[in-house]
């Protein structure tokens, strides 16, 4: 089985983390931000667990294999 390229939207990430835009695309890019993505398994396969770090913040997403938001 095969790991998809996950893509979620970087505007969306930002306002859950109280960060503009460019200002996370730079933190993105100096490794600042961590990530951590997780697969469903049983029932919830094909959605994933993408989980965003920044000092004492978070920002957590279900998605869609195309990093479409699913639910809540």
């Amino acid at each position: 089985m095969s790991n998809p390229a996950i893509e979620i939207s970087g505007a969306m990430v930002a306002g859950e983390l109280g960060l503009e835009v460019d200002e996370f695309r730079q933190l993105m890019d100096v490794r600042k931000i961590k990530v951590l993505c997780e697969r469903g398994t049983g029932e919830d396969e094909g959605l994933y667990r993408a989980t965003f770090y920044h000092g004492d913040r978070r920002a957590r997403f279900i998605v869609d294999r195309h990093g479409r938001p699913v639910g809540g």
